[in-house]
């Protein structure tokens, strides 16, 4: 199955969204902990929160993808089935 770029680029764009995610937070955490640990650590759930967001809109992008190109197969099938049945019923 040949993959479009539509979900290559939501394949990388997941990965690099990952990746933004766990190195950032690490770099808030450095970032802010000369303010004292609890507050790097909520600068670090704060920017974890955005991150995270930006995952779950990519996924549900890719699962809306998914969803659209299943509804497609399934139209087709079900168009086939109707044009039999209406065949099978003018033969009569």
């Amino acid at each position: 199955m040949k993959r479009s770029t539509h979900d290559l680029l939501l394949s990388f764009l997941s990965g690099a969204s990952w990746a933004f995610a766990v190195i950032g937070a690490w770099v808030t955490f450095q970032s802010f902990l000369f303010l004292g640990f609890i507050t790097a650590l909520l600068f670090t759930f704060l920017f974890l929160f955005v991150a995270l967001l930006i995952i779950v809109v990519l996924e549900n992008l890719s699962l809306s993808r998914d969803r659209y190109e299943e509804s497609l197969k399934q139209t087709a099938l079900l168009e086939a089935i109707r044009d039999n049945i209406n065949s099978s019923d003018t033969s009569l």
